[in-house]
């Protein structure tokens, strides 16, 4: 199966994962990691992933593969 090059996750977190869904989302990252790009976007800081993955464990490996090798960007401000 043929990986995409570039994958677009908007607002990630908008709605709580199940477990499964969480897993899923894991698997994603893991098998594009360090072999394709990935932009992701939400409003919820990283420290507070684990509330909505509802897994601390797998929570730490999705974030260690997402910001290794990668920019984090931080936007704030007003909402309009």
């Amino acid at each position: 199966m043929p990986i995409m090059m570039y994958l677009l996750l908007y607002e990630v977190g908008y709605l709580p994962f199940s477990r499964d869904g969480a897993s899923l989302l894991f698997q994603l990252i893991n098998m594009r990691y360090e072999k394709k790009s990935t932009l992701i976007t939400t409003n919820i800081p990283l420290s507070q992933w684990s509330e909505f993955l509802q897994d601390k464990k797998l929570t730490n490996a999705l974030l260690d593969r997402l910001v290794h090798h990668s920019k984090v960007i931080s936007i704030t401000g007003k909402i309009l």
